[in-house]
C-alpha cells in the first residue's frame, strides 16, 4: 500500500489513524475467520480470508483491503475485542 495514502487514512467512526496489519495479527485474523469467530461491525459473520488489512492505531478496529484498496466503511470494520488469540490483546 502507498505510504502517502496510508499517512492520510484514519478510522471514519473514531478517527484514529490506522497502520498495516502485521503478519502475525493477519494470520491469528484469518485463523479466526476459518472459524467461524469473526463478525463485522454491522454483526455480519466474516467469512472470506484478509489478504491485507489495516488496523486503528488502538487497536480497536480492523479494516480489510481489497486489491490495494482500504474498505473504510464503518459497518465493515471488524472489532478486535471478539478476536481472542489477538497479538498483543
Amino acid at each position: 500500500m502507498d505510504k502517502r495514502l496510508l499517512d492520510i487514512l484514519c478510522c471514519p467512526v473514531s478517527k484514529t489513524p490506522v497502520r498495516l496489519l502485521s503478519k502475525q495479527e493477519l494470520d491469528a485474523l484469518n485463523d479466526a475467520i476459518a472459524a467461524g469467530n469473526v463478525d463485522s461491525v454491522a454483526g455480519v459473520t466474516v467469512r472470506e480470508r484478509i489478504a491485507e488489512g489495516l488496523i486503528t492505531t488502538d487497536r480497536k478496529v480492523i479494516y480489510r483491503v481489497d486489491d490495494g484498496i482500504p474498505v473504510m466503511l464503518p459497518e465493515e470494520g471488524i472489532g478486535t475485542v471478539q478476536l481472542t488469540a489477538f497479538p498483543g490483546a
